[in-house]
């Protein structure tokens, strides 16, 4: 709810390739510009009436007014006060679902009262079984929103303040109270509001009450917002809108109806505080020998937030040395690539208020291998010291801090009446020093994470009455190095600027977006070499042939101290209809780099995808919806070369019992790869058929299943194959526990795994006197998410996570490519040479010597046996009490067991018994947090 229902599908596939493009970007965006937009005139008027499925959106939206509290009111859930006779009763609601436009099944009241501190909301759900026919569900405030397997009855407002058909925040409550709130799409927003509500033998009552203090809105005496009120009836599935839209167009804001009447005085200027204190144990065994660790550590953290509501749509916040600890561990990853793995941002300063500085991502229905341009992952900021792994792998013992300390945040979002919405952020994140004792005993310090400051900008304004959106982002990320680590491997300096638009036309059915941004990084020879030599680019390529991307020089230099480049992205799109298609084109030049605040796994890439889907919204027997979407997609580096081309088809439906399923195929042939060898030259990628499927039941059931399972197959003769199977049950005994497992198995195979590169000069020709070595590898990994949510009241809730993991990776049959820009093998001790191997003491291989040629004149090289098994359980235990509005309390008890053998093949009763065997790591945090305000 609030958001565009555009159809995504999300798959993870362990043949993945980064990204896509052609050679022509803008001028099919032109021809198609100048063919599909309408004139400026027919873009403002509304759209024809449409007669199917219940009354047109263009007929005008219904108007609702507010009336003055002229009497007190108790938020208590009872609407037993004289106030809320006073105001004008909104009754008018049609079905969503599942009969599209159809009168309520049950009624609806609803009524709005506001005074000078907050506005009221009393909603009264009529049940023709009373009580029996009510369901809720306890859980966690947050969760309402993002579980879909929580289903309950709902009550949503959703309030477009400044009533420009962009903005969104929406309150949700259900019959036993629990809260949810969003705003544009941000389900971390975290207002302080009070709701209450009952249930008796007429159905139940929902009485909200939301300080101004918690909404942005313009500075006028007298408003009008958008509104949209939505009911949800769990038991027949029966969703209720007053501001009537079809199924098959957007749920923005564009579609809310008017509240008139709002007489707002102007803002104090209010301060919110919050204050928090943590304690934390560590009970971990240290190593023998080891100087700088015990088996128990304490720590102690005080800190605070502080929010000043500068004026009604302007807010600052700060925070002084802030816990940007997390609750929740991250998943347990095995990463065999030369690209980053990235996880969700959890950390309360920074997902708060986040949409003020959103990037304007690849919007997709349907797409498999777009890269957006994401110059903000604000995991960069108290990141891990970069430099701890090189002075690790030097030194016999070392105490480092596994995150950098942040010496302060700020930033000040909000809205202006003009359409002006504005986002600066700035950080600045300690110098951080590792201890470290050589194996000789001398001891020392050295700084493994230079002071650094990171700012952020963002400012977007609304045109043509929030139609058109033009917007500017930049970032800024400077280091102070000091010691020759720092000068050699981090970046001094980075810049990143880009310019946005986004139009549309007929209420939002067609979409037309576009990116044009230019980045810069600077630092030491040696820094700007190994960012031409990093796997975003590969520079270093020998047969690398682009000198330059229209604009800047694109040549391998080592000389150089800076790296400029440029990205663009463009689409356009109908995104409202049965009928829906896309067709869009992303470029990132060779030099482009976003890395130090953002992220980027591949530039040099001209990606491009047309897709056209249709959707069945009107129930029938066979269906409750269905859709069908076929996609082609491409990609071109800037030397011509194709590097990613693939077809794919997704159909999905929603049976009458609201059971799900979809199937996914996807073809992608033999291809140029300008990565696998790591920055040797192109060589063929295996092509490969990808067959997918999902099925899931209802819900809304105490017992909801689900499975999911991929399966690829080689498209010629090749080592390739892959299978995936994820099934998922979740278990609801009562309203207010939930079990969820979701077990996966995985199994791979390939041939074309990379393990190293070797210097030779009798390598074959072509690869520039290096023989790049690969590997037929087979990997296995089984892994059990466990989850477990108690909610013993909206305040009250216990949740307990695990996620026990055991891979492995068996390497065997080493080889070479035969030769640049394709894919025939030579496998060592088979086609050419010889392979010796040595044993440990388990009889487990050790090292393996290559000789390349056997009696030739190449020399033999050895590498160490690659094979592993890794193994990790990861789990949490969190108390979350809110024993006051905005302040709470978490008891959080995390334990992480790690442990990693060289045996390569799986054998689950072994690798069971090592886990639980492996020593722990326990972690015990107290944290309180108390809301100052009102």
């Amino acid at each position: 709810m609030g958001e565009p229902r555009i159809l995504t599908h999300t798959l993870v596939c362990p043949l993945s390739r980064s990204v896509v493009v052609t050679s022509r970007p803008l001028t099919l965006f032109v021809m198609l510009a100048a063919t599909l937009l309408p004139s400026a005139s027919a873009r403002g008027q509304q759209p024809s009436p449409v007669s199917q499925g219940g009354p047109s959106v263009s007929d005008p939206r219904p108007v609702a007014h507010a009336a003055p509290r002229i009497a007190p009111v108790r938020v208590d859930g009872h609407l037993d006060e004289a106030a809320w006779s006073s105001a004008p009763v909104i009754r008018d609601f049609l079905q969503l679902d599942p009969v599209q436009g159809a009168a309520p099944t049950q009624r609806t009241e609803v009524r709005v009262l506001y005074d000078a501190s907050a506005i009221y909301i009393a909603a009264r759900m009529y049940d023709s079984l009373g009580k029996a026919g009510v369901h809720g569900v306890l859980t966690r405030h947050d969760q309402l929103l993002s579980h879909s397997d929580l289903t309950s009855d709902l009550i949503a407002f959703g309030f477009d303040t400044f009533r420009d058909g962009n903005g969104e925040t929406w309150f949700k409550v259900n019959p036993l109270g629990v809260k949810g709130e969003s705003q544009d799409g941000d389900a971390t927003y975290d207002p302080v509001w009070d709701v209450a509500t009952s249930v008796d033998s007429l159905g139940w009552i929902a009485e909200v009450r939301i300080p101004w203090s918690q909404l942005r809105f313009s500075r006028d005496s007298i408003q009008s917002w958008g509104m949209q009120v939505v009911r949800t009836s769990d038991r027949n599935s029966e969703t209720d809108l007053w501001a009537f839209h079809r199924r098959n167009e957007s749920t923005s804001a564009k579609y809310f109806g008017v509240l008139q009447g709002l007489e707002i005085p102007a803002a104090a200027r209010q301060v919110e505080v919050v204050p928090y204190a943590t304690t934390r144990q560590t009970f971990k065994l240290a190593a023998v020998g080891d100087p700088f660790h015990a088996n128990t550590e304490n720590a102690l953290r005080v800190g605070g937030d502080v929010k000043y509501l500068v004026t009604s749509n302007l807010t600052l916040n700060a925070t002084i040395n802030p816990d940007f600890g997390q609750v929740e561990v991250d998943p347990a990853v095995v990463n065999l690539s030369a690209f980053e793995t990235t996880f969700q941002e959890k950390r309360p300063f920074f997902v708060a208020d986040s949409r003020y500085f959103s990037a304007p991502g690849l919007a997709c229905h349907f797409c498999m291998h777009g890269e957006a341009v994401n110059p903000v992952y604000t995991r960069r900021i108290g990141r891990s010291p970069q430099l701890a792994g090189l002075v690790g792998s030097r030194v016999a013992y070392m105490d480092a801090p596994d995150a950098t300390s942040i010496a302060g945040a700020a930033k000040v979002t909000g809205r202006t009446r003009g359409g002006v919405s504005i986002g600066l952020m700035d950080a600045v994140t300690n110098p951080q020093e590792a201890r470290f004792l050589t194996s000789t005993g001398v001891q020392g310090r050295q700084e493994i994470e230079p002071l650094t400051n990171y700012f952020v900008g963002r400012v977007r304004k609304d045109l043509r009455d929030g139609l058109a959106r033009v917007g500017f982002l930049g970032t800024l990320v400077n280091r102070v190095l000091k010691n020759p680590d720092e000068v050699a491997r981090l970046r001094a300096h980075a810049a990143y600027g880009g310019l946005d638009f986004n139009d549309s036309w007929k209420r939002g059915d067609y979409t037309l977006r576009g990116l044009v941004a230019m980045s810069s990084v600077g630092g030491d020879t040696a820094t700007i070499r190994r960012t031409q030599e990093s796997s975003a680019r590969y520079y270093q390529r020998p047969d690398r042939t682009e000198t330059t991307d229209g604009l800047f020089s694109t040549r391998y230099d080592p000389t150089r101290t800076s790296l400029d480049g440029y990205a663009m992205y463009a689409r356009i799109a109908k995104d409202n209809g049965n009928w829906l298609w896309e067709t869009q084109q992303s470029w990132r030049s060779p030099g482009f780099e976003t890395n130090d605040l953002g992220t980027l796994r591949r530039t040099d890439s001209k990606w491009m995808n047309a897709t056209l889907g249709y959707g069945w919204n009107t129930p029938t027997r066979w269906y409750r919806d269905a859709s069908l979407f076929g996609e082609w997609e491409q990609e071109l580096d800037f030397g011509g070369n194709r590097v990613d081309f693939m077809y794919h088809g997704l159909a999905s439906i929603t049976l009458p019992n609201y059971h799900s399923a979809s199937v996914l195929v996807m073809y992608e042939p033999q291809l140029l790869s300008g990565t696998l060898t790591r920055g040797g030259p192109m060589v063929k990628q295996s092509g490969y058929w990808l067959y997918n499927g999902f099925y899931g039941t209802d819900s809304r059931k105490p017992v909801v299943l689900g499975a999911s399972a991929t399966i690829v197959r080689p498209m010629e003769d090749a080592e390739l194959h892959s299978e995936y199977f994820g099934p998922s049950v979740t278990y609801k005994p009562s309203t207010w526990m939930s079990i969820g497992l979701t077990p996966s198995w995985n199994h791979s195979l390939s041939g074309q795994q990379y393990v190293t590169a070797v210097a030779d000069v009798t390598a074959p020709a072509g690869f520039a006197g290096r023989r790049y070595v690969f590997s037929r590898i087979e990997q296995r990994s089984l892994s059990m998410g466990t989850r477990i949510n108690a909610t013993f009241s909206p305040t009250l809730t216990l949740e307990l996570f695990a996620q026990p993991f055991v891979a492995s990776g068996d390497y065997a049959s080493f080889r070479e490519f035969g030769a640049p820009r394709s894919a025939r093998m030579v496998r060592y001790g088979v086609d050419a040479g010889t392979v010796t191997s040595t044993s440990d003491a388990r009889g487990m291989p050790a090292t393996y010597t290559i000789d390349p040629d056997g009696a030739g004149p190449a020399k033999s090289f050895s590498l160490q046996n690659p094979d592993f098994t890794v193994r990790s359980l990861r789990g949490t235990a969190v108390v979350r009490w809110e024993y006051h509005p905005g302040s709470t309390l978490f008891l959080v008890w995390t334990q992480e067991r790690d442990g990693a053998d060289s045996f390569g093949d799986f054998n689950f009763s072994r690798d069971r018994a090592a886990l639980f065997s492996d020593r722990p790591t326990n972690i015990f945090q107290v944290k309180a947090t108390y809301w100052l305000g009102r």
